[in-house]
């Protein structure tokens, strides 16, 4: 049975309701001053051809340039962001 519903589905160009925290969490982490050392590692890892390190840096570029950023890519930035820090 595959039943869905408006309150449990997201509907097409819906955001998803943890963009709005993973933003959130991922200007926290800005404004923390080591988080520069963590992007210079980032950086780095982008010019090695990193894939991640490389969307990774251009949805903080998108950010801090105040442009659309999608939640998929808020959502992976927050969740990036955690496993590099922790």
């Amino acid at each position: 049975m595959n039943e869905t519903s408006d309150e449990n589905t997201l509907q097409p160009g819906e955001t998803h309701p943890m963009a709005y925290v993973a933003l959130g969490f991922i200007m926290s982490k800005l404004e923390n001053p080591l988080f520069q050392s963590r992007r210079e590692a980032l950086a780095s890892c982008a010019m090695s051809n990193n894939r991640i390190a490389k969307i990774c840096l251009e949805t903080l570029r998108r950010i801090e340039n105040k442009e659309a950023v999608s939640d998929r890519y808020l959502l992976g930035l927050a969740w990036f962001l955690r496993s590099f820090g922790e």
